[in-house]
């Protein structure tokens, strides 16, 4: 079963579960600040026998491309517990996610080599052209992320070859 809450109903024991979810699928590598991208939007999660095997988050963030900005509902922090992978538990987490897609302009995400192909395979289109970040001192190419960040096209017309900018946070922008 997948539940849907907003971060401001979970519990202190289910972001305890989210968080050491996506503690065990980063190895160790999720960052406090990796931990707070995902907070304050959209949570699915699936809990199978009273335990969290996969979780993804949905917040609003604003691109900037072509002169406009666009609401972004940006995917954050999906996981699956290691002993459910490859089950299709991510994507019945990325269908609960993507059905919040007609409140935003656009859907985007920034996505692992492990994790392109399941975005690929559920129609998200890799951004071809350059990222940058509008950082507090201007906007900033950010050549280390082209190729990363995918969208699902929504109701905005995007050119994918264009360039695309995030708004700035702290830790990785994309």
């Amino acid at each position: 079963m997948i539940r849907t809450a907003h971060t401001a109903a979970l519990t202190g024991p289910e972001q305890e579960a989210i968080r050491a979810l996506l503690d065990d699928a980063f190895d160790h590598g999720f960052s406090d600040q990796d931990w707070d991208h995902g907070l304050g939007g959209m949570h699915a999660l699936m809990v199978e026998e009273g335990r969290l095997v996969a979780h993804g988050a949905v917040v609003q963030r604003r691109l900037l491309h072509r002169g406009r900005s666009l609401r972004a509902g940006y995917v954050e922090s999906v996981a699956v517990a290691r002993e459910h992978r490859r089950q299709g538990r991510a994507s019945q987490v990325m269908a609960v996610l993507e059905s919040h897609a007609p409140g935003f302009d656009v859907l985007a995400l920034s996505a692992s080599d492990i994790g392109a192909a399941l975005y690929e395979s559920r129609g998200w289109q890799r951004w071809r052209g350059p990222t940058s970040v509008l950082a507090p001192d201007g906007v900033r190419r950010n050549p280390e992320d082209d190729g990363g960040a995918y969208v699902l096209l929504g109701r905005a017309d995007l050119d994918p070859d264009g360039e695309l900018t995030c708004d700035w946070r702290d830790g990785d922008v994309w």
